[in-house]
């Protein structure tokens, strides 16, 4: 890898794949949106360019030059209200930088794809691994639909006009520049500042160091098969909701709630959120009916593949939470 092109460089991961590639030695162009947020690409020696998946004539000039792309950009909004710019950025868009990547002979293809194109575990007693692929008829939103649809487009065009492309399934990364925040790292600020009032009583997540998530992506570059798919999580990252909140109200010193909801009355309100509130003041919905369903179902996974074959960096956990906390207590500073 010599000279690396990051689309969604300034968002949470895509800005640490840019740090990752950077560490790797490589020449890294960042490609943004115009009049996008760039707090978290200050001060690197990276060359920024503007562009969007979904304007095919933008993204030629960004491959230009380029050996290995890395595709982090995304429409990340659980919402329904999202749909059509899920799809076109998502899928659409996909579709027209793995063809730009095509015509520009680019080396290496590292797809962000999601453990959405995963699905929770069909057997609870087993995390669910990279031979599952989840369904669009039984994806509980927009965003969960477009992930499926674009990694599947990816893998077709490995297939059909050898597009050299590997794909990355993060589960639920937490750390430092989650500027938003995503939903993640929204649930671990509130514990951690002890003002979650209560949680979903059967929910479970997979969770990773961001940085972790980064390095498993140029890993895949480098160490990644072209036509494969890697999970990058944490071994033993699988932990329920309850535990997430504790150990991020420990790491910030803060009470844990004691009430526990069913699923049932969190799906209510999230109904009331995204059809009532948020159309009102047009605001994204704190609660969505998409991971209201998700929280169904433990959201565990088996990331030993991606820690076999790309050496997946494995933070400690405590490390992982404590980094979390305090960089959403640094940027409230």
């Amino acid at each position: 890898m010599k000279r690396a092109l990051v689309t969604g460089a300034n968002g949470f991961i895509g800005a640490h794949v840019v740090r990752a590639a950077l560490d790797a030695g490589a020449e890294v162009r960042a490609m943004v949106r115009v009049a996008s947020d760039q707090r978290s690409l200050n001060g690197l020696p990276i060359e920024i360019v503007q562009g969007d998946l979904s304007h095919p004539a933008s993204l030629a000039d960004a491959l230009t030059g380029v050996d290995t792309l890395f595709n982090v950009a995304a429409r990340y909004d659980l919402s329904r209200r999202a749909r059509a710019d899920a799809y076109r950025a998502n899928v659409d868009g996909t579709r027209n930088l793995m063809r730009a990547a095509l015509r520009a002979h680019v080396d290496r293809v590292v797809h962000t794809s999601s453990v959405a194109a995963v699905g929770p575990p069909r057997d609870p007693a087993r995390p669910a691994d990279e031979t599952q692929w989840a369904t669009v008829e039984d994806a509980p939103g927009p965003y969960e639909e477009t992930k499926i649809l674009s990694e599947r487009l990816v893998h077709e065009l490995v297939e059909s006009e050898g597009l050299q492309a590997v794909c990355v399934l993060p589960t639920a990364p937490i750390g430092p520049l989650d500027l938003k925040p995503t939903p993640t790292g929204r649930l671990i600020r509130d514990a951690a500042n002890g003002s979650m009032p209560a949680y979903i009583r059967t929910a479970g997540l997979n969770v990773v160091h961001v940085r972790d998530v980064a390095a498993g992506h140029v890993n895949a570059a480098a160490m990644g098969r072209s036509g494969e798919r890697y999970i990058l999580g944490h071994k033993e990252g699988n932990l329920t909701l309850r535990q997430i909140i504790e150990r991020a109200a420990a790491a910030g010193g803060a009470h844990p709630p004691r009430l526990a909801i069913p699923s049932s009355l969190a799906y209510a309100a999230a109904v009331v959120d995204e059809y009532l509130i948020s159309a009102l003041t047009r605001q994204r919905p704190r609660a969505t009916i998409a991971g209201v369903r998700l929280a169904k179902h433990r959201q565990w996974f088996n990331p030993g593949k991606a820690v076999e074959q790309l050496n997946l960096p494995q933070t400690d956990l405590e490390t992982t939470f404590f980094e979390a906390v305090r960089s959403f207590r640094t940027l409230n500073e």
